[in-house]
Parts: structure tokens; sequence; C-alpha cells
């Protein structure tokens, strides 16, 4: 399979070799100003580097673009009509999931051939896939094995080509974006637990008490994940007034122990919040998905 790489950076560079290594034939690579090592891999695989994406793009079946998410649609846009029948265009960057769900519109109706764009009518362009790839890691500390979530209609094919790279390889989607957001919702989660981890641990050790806490929270972690965030979930809205303050007492003490609460104070308007609107507006369910809808409507609904 004949390949090209859109960004030398750390996950280009990256996939370039995984994709080299599994005997697959390196077109090009993209990169404005790629480094020197970067430049001495392309060339000993026998490619190029190139500074736009041009004519050169219509050589390889699989485009790997692992830019700044900032730049993600143009550089597709730029690339799209030089892109072969049947390519497949994998999109590795950060962009947001809109964008992501754009790029695949856009290739779902296919590129003019030059007849049509020289104002000829009737001829069927030329269709490309557009695939979303969410990186779900560092991958300058997990490299190829990085987890990875993929969505898009040749999701699968993708699926396959990265695979013997020994990492996880998960499809989420059918639709390109589906994989950016799941990325993004998961990030809600894990980057809000890792903020809550830096308070919770300095304020432990500071106390002297952070191994003993492992042992507090065992109970968390031997709970199944799904069962665990449900739970929270469906228990808040009851709860909210108590928890508030058990969480306005945690910031007290974070406080006589010479620390600056920065996460519990958002933690603490949310529960009075959500408190707030159980004053006015009971909620009179039992289960997760009528909890999830209640906040959705009464606590979480942006206004106005």
């Amino acid at each position: 399979m004949q390949f090209a790489i859109l960004g030398g950076g750390t996950v280009g560079a990256c996939y370039m070799q995984a994709l080299l290594e599994q005997g697959h034939s390196l077109v090009g690579l993209c990169d404005l100003q790629p480094s020197a090592a970067v430049v001495q891999a392309v060339q000993t695989a026998g490619g190029q580097v190139h500074t736009a994406p041009g004519a050169w793009l219509a050589g390889a079946d699989v485009v790997v673009s692992a830019v700044f998410g900032t730049v993600a649609r143009s550089l597709f846009e730029a690339s799209l009509p030089h892109l072969k029948e049947g390519a497949v265009y994998v999109d590795m960057t950060t962009a947001d999931p809109q964008e992501m769900r754009a790029c695949g519109e856009l290739a779902q109706r296919g590129v003019e051939g030059r007849e049509g764009r020289e104002g000829r009518e009737g001829r069927e362009g030329r269709v490309v896939h557009f695939v979303d790839v969410a990186i779900t890691g560092a991958v300058n500390l997990g490299g190829r094995k990085t987890p990875l979530l993929v969505a898009g209609s040749k999701a699968g094919f993708v699926q396959e080509l990265f695979l013997p790279f020994g990492g996880s390889v998960r499809v989420v989607g059918t639709q390109p974006g589906d994989a950016a957001a799941l990325k993004l919702l998961r990030s809600i989660y894990t980057k809000g637990m890792e903020a809550l981890a830096v308070e919770c641990l300095v304020t432990a050790e500071q106390m002297g008490l952070r191994e003993p806490l492992y042992a507090v929270l065992q109970d968390i972690d031997e709970t199944p994940l799904r069962t665990l965030m449900e739970s929270m979930v469906r228990t808040h809205i009851p709860h909210s007034v108590r928890r508030r303050n058990e969480v306005a007492e945690a910031q007290q003490q974070m406080l006589r122990n010479g620390l600056a609460p920065m996460v519990s104070p958002a933690v603490e308007a949310l529960f009075s919040a959500t408190a707030q609107a159980q004053a006015t507006q009971p909620f009179t369910g039992t289960t997760t998905d009528e909890a999830i809808a209640w906040l959705g409507t009464h606590v979480l609904a942006s206004r106005p």
C-alpha cells in the first residue's frame, strides 16, 4: 500500500515508521519545517518532503493527517482535489468533532474531475473516504501502541491497518466526528478526575494521610466504572444539599492545611445548582435515564 503523511511531528513520525515497518511504501511527507531526522527518514524510505499538498498526493492510497487541529480542515480541503478515487484520508488531529463531520460530508460529495472543473456537467466526482481517528493517550509515551478510537465509513479498514502496531484500535462509529466527540467526553471524566486527584493527594500528603486514604477509597476501586458513574448520577439529585456541605467542609480542611482549593469550588457550585433546582422543580424519577434528563434540563442546560 502507498501512503502519505501530513505533519512530521511526534505523531506523524511515529506512524510513518510504523507503516514502513509493516511493509507499506511512503509516497511523501508534507511539513513546513521538518526536522533533520524526519527528512532523513523520509529520504531513506524513498519518499520526498513537500511543503504543501499537491499532485504528489495522487499516488497515495492512504493519507495520514497528523497536524494541529486548528489547521486540520483547511489542510483536508487543500488536499482533497489531489486525492485519487477511493483514497482513505485518516485524520489523527485534535480537530473539533463538528469540523470532522464537515470534512466527512465534503468527502462524501466527491471531488470534481478535471472536466467538471472546466465547466462540463454530468461527470461523476471522485469519491474519497474520510476517517476520524482520536488518540486517547500520549504518543510520546505509548508510541504506536497508544490506544485509538476510529470512526467513519472505512473505520474497519483503518482498524485492520493499525492493529499490527500492537495497540488497542476500537471502531466507535460510522460517522466522522464520533471518535473525536467520544475522546472529549472521556476527557470530561478523566481530566476532571485528574484535577481532583491533584487536590486530594496533595491535601492527604500535607496531612500525613495519603497511605490510609488509598484503603478508604478501596470500595471505589472495586466498583465497575459504569456502575459507579450511574450510581453517582442517580443519587446526586436527592443528596445534593448534604453532599454540597461535605464539599464545603473538605475545602475548609484544605485551607486549614495551607492549600488553596481550585477544583472543589466548581464542584460545590454544581451541587448548589442542583439543590436549587431540586427546591423549585422537584425530581420525581428513580432511574439513571430520568436523572440525566432532569439534570440536562434543570441544571446543565445553557441559559440565554
